[in-house]
This record gives C-alpha cells, sequence and structure tokens, in this order.
C-alpha cells in the first residue's frame, strides 16, 4: 500500500467554478486492477516468494514501472505517434469488447461515486482522459457515472493528448470557462504538467500512479491521498 500522507498545499477556491477529472487512477483503480492481474500471473509460481504470496511483489512491479511508463506516454505524443498507437489500442478494445467490460476490467476508486453525486449542480465537471474513447465511454456507463459530466475528452478529442495542454483548454471551453476558474485533478505528472500549463490550479492524488515526491515537483497545488477527499475541499 502506498503511505497515507496527510493533506498537502493549498488551492484558491474563490477561482473553482469547474472541475476536470483525469481516469485512471483518479476515478477508475486502475493501480489496484494491474496489481491483481499480476498476482493472479504469478500465483503459479507463488514459491517463489515470500509467504507465497505474489501480491506485495506484484505492488512493487506496478509501482516500480509508473514513472517510466509516464516518460514513454509523453515521448510517444510528442513524437507524433500515438495516434496509431490508441488506434491500435482501440482496435483491440472492440476486438475483445465483451470481456472489456466485464464487471471485472474496471474498479471504482471508493467514494467517487458518493462524491460525484455530491458535486453535481454544485460544479459543472468534465473527463479529461488519455483513454481512448470507446474505453473511456465504457468505464463511465458500466458505473452510471456519464450523466455526472458534461463533457468527455479523450485522447482523440485534441491534436495532441496530455501532457500537452490542449484537452484541459478544450474541456474549460466547452464548460464555457477560463481554464484558471478549473482545478484538474489527477494521479500523475502528466495531468499536473497539462493543468499547469493550461493555467489551471491542479489536485494531484495518490490513489492512483503517481508518487507524492513526483506530483510536487511537477508543480501540484495540493495533493489528496484519495479522490474522494476532494469533496471535503470543496466544501471547507
Amino acid at each position: 500500500m502506498k503511505e497515507q500522507v496527510q493533506v498537502s498545499g493549498e488551492i484558491d477556491l474563490s477561482r473553482v467554478r469547474g472541475l476536470l477529472f483525469d481516469v485512471d487512477g483518479t476515478l477508475s483503480d486502475t493501480d489496484d486492477h494491474w496489481v491483481a492481474r499480476f498476482t493472479r500471473l504469478l500465483t503459479p509460481f507463488g514459491g517463489l516468494f515470500a509467504d507465497h504470496d505474489p501480491k506485495r511483489f506484484s505492488r512493487w512491479l506496478v509501482m516500480s514501472i509508473e514513472t517510466p511508463a509516464n516518460f514513454f506516454y509523453s515521448l510517444a505524443d510528442r513524437l507524433g505517434i500515438d495516434k496509431p498507437l490508441f488506434d491500435f489500442f482501440s482496435w483491440l478494445f472492440q476486438r475483445n469488447r465483451s470481456r472489456h467490460v466485464a464487471q471485472d476490467r474496471f474498479l471504482l476508486i471508493s467514494g467517487v461515486r458518493e462524491m460525484l453525486a455530491d458535486l453535481y449542480g454544485k460544479f459543472p465537471m468534465a473527463v479529461v482522459s488519455a483513454r481512448d474513447e470507446l474505453t473511456t465511454l465504457a468505464f463511465l456507463n458500466l458505473f452510471g457515472l456519464t450523466a455526472y459530466f458534461d463533457v468527455v475528452v479523450t485522447a482523440h478529442t485534441c491534436n495532441h493528448t496530455k501532457p500537452f495542454p490542449e484537452p484541459v483548454c478544450f474541456a474549460a471551453e466547452a464548460l464555457e470557462l477560463d481554464p484558471a476558474q478549473c482545478l484538474m485533478i489527477g494521479d500523475t505528472i502528466v495531468d499536473i504538467k497539462a493543468g499547469r500549463l493550461a493555467g489551471a490550479q491542479t489536485v494531484a492524488v495518490l490513489c492512483g500512479f503517481g508518487q507524492q515526491r513526483e506530483l510536487e515537483q511537477a508543480g501540484a497545488d495540493i495533493i489528496l491521498n484519495n479522490t474522494a477527499e476532494l469533496e471535503r475541499i470543496l466544501e471547507a
């Protein structure tokens, strides 16, 4: 488990008019999903691990590859090869659609549904995801979250995806707001950089892929343990 820390940083609540949410690691518990998948794959080799349980190693493996993955993800966009990559993954999703939308394919981060329900009507909200449209909508529809969002921005909505600022600016404009009036909420440095470049305030959460130190270095305005804690901050 990631070390639990106290909330750090602060935001200017008087500026906040809209909320922009990443998906993986922010709304969807992708982190634990991958840990579970690796654990299942390694279970036949349980004798190689302490206490014959590969889960601890699986979590270490997921955490170890997250920062390099963020780097290569950003590099793909800069090299202009992100679109063919996403087209390929979209094709894979279509080919295996029934398996991908199964209940065990997606996990919802604890407290997210209740938080979105409570914030709905108080703030216009958008999704700003680096996922393709098919899997983003599959996740939102599966858990009945689609109605909470006024706009859904995915990997193909703009010419460039995060960490470029275009998706954040696009979502803000769709909400009829300036980016400076929005909070970009995400779990990786990619989310934080995109928000900052667009001029938005940023909220980093530790329930996904990012580590506290790298999120601080990326310039997150505030860091929370869990996405659901955002409601408490906004109502303070």
